[in-house]
């Protein structure tokens, strides 16, 4: 990896992996905004949509590639497995402190 992962993300993982709806959405500011392939969703309740159409709700598994930073973005690449989309790419976190406050997946 070429940098450290920051833990709002390593949370976001971890809760993923575990299939720990409440503790994924603890990972997102109030107001988030996450972005997948052009689908828009907004606040906690867009994320928590999003976690049930695609992530979680999909029985996703990640496992980091790799980590690096692009200006106020940390890129995230990671290999995804579950009953939804599989394959690799990245995904770009905007931090707000220690939650994530956007989310871009391409």
């Amino acid at each position: 990896m070429t940098e450290q992962i920051p833990a709002a993300i390593q949370s976001f993982v971890d809760a993923t992996n575990a299939a720990d709806t409440e503790a994924f959405l603890a990972c997102f500011t109030d107001d988030a905004y996450l972005n997948d392939w052009g689908r828009e969703f907004h606040g906690h309740s867009g994320v928590a949509s999003w976690n049930q159409s695609d992530n979680i709700g999909k029985q996703s598994h990640f496992e980091v590639v790799s980590v690096a930073e692009r200006g106020d973005e940390v890129v995230v690449t990671m290999e995804v497995s579950g009953n939804g989309y599989n394959g690799t790419g990245p995904l770009a976190f905007t931090l707000d402190g220690e939650l994530i406050k956007r989310l871009v997946i391409s």
